[in-house]
């Protein structure tokens, strides 16, 4: 049996699973030490990626007994664990903004959600991104290009934060769908690829073996 003393995330694929990404990136950045549990894609978790189920239930976090289940929750709860990790911004109007732009991205952009799937292991060059999709592609490299400019890079806020974590299963889309990037949002779609955090994500998702056919399609 578990201890309660003992931290853990619940992730599922992470192949997949953006969310899980997410929440996994935003623990790894917090600093607080946790332990990975992989749940195999069982029907649950298969509704969940295939955007049929009305809830996201991974990742879940478990801390002192206690889970934390939504990502934005998961967010908040480890900035007031680790706050030295700054996971959102010192500045009140930055911090704010941090919040409304992963706010944002917890509840929209459901086009570019449908029409590209997370799927690391995939690549399909010159995908046709229907206009509903770029419009959101639009909206997303706007609010990077905004955020790059106001707070002066690397990072969406200066420093490494709660958005880039957010923001992060979207460069791995681009990345998957060939999407075409200006230079400076590509320079960051770089710099998130490269962050060691990202790439062992990456890594443990091309060793995965499970498979979604779904997924897999070029549709």
């Amino acid at each position: 049996m578990r201890s309660v003393d003992l931290t853990t995330l619940t992730i599922s694929s992470r192949n997949y699973s953006s969310w899980s990404m997410r929440g996994w990136l935003l623990a790894k950045l917090s600093g607080l030490p946790f332990e990975t549990v992989s749940v195999p894609i069982d029907a649950s978790s298969r509704a969940e990626l295939l955007l049929l189920s009305p809830s996201i239930l991974v990742p879940c976090l478990t801390h002192e007994g206690r889970k934390v289940w939504d990502v934005l929750a998961i967010a908040e709860y480890l900035n007031e664990l680790s706050p030295e990790a700054k996971l959102l911004p010192a500045d009140r109007h930055a911090r704010a903004h941090c919040r409304a732009i992963c706010g944002e991205m917890h509840s929209g952009f459901s086009a570019l959600r449908s029409a590209l799937p997370m799927n690391l292991r995939a690549h399909f060059p010159n995908f046709r991104i229907w206009s509903r999709a770029q419009h959101d592609i639009e909206r997303i490299t706007l609010i990077w290009r905004e955020c790059l400019a106001q707070y002066g890079g690397p990072w969406l806020f200066g420093e490494i934060s709660m958005a880039d974590a957010m923001y992060a299963p979207v460069v791995m889309r681009f990345l998957t769908y060939d999407v075409k990037l200006d230079p400076e949002i590509a320079e960051y779609c770089l710099r998130v690829l490269e962050h060691p955090h990202v790439a062992e994500w990456i890594a443990g998702a091309k060793a995965e073996q499970a498979d979604i056919d779904e997924l897999d399609m070029e549709f």
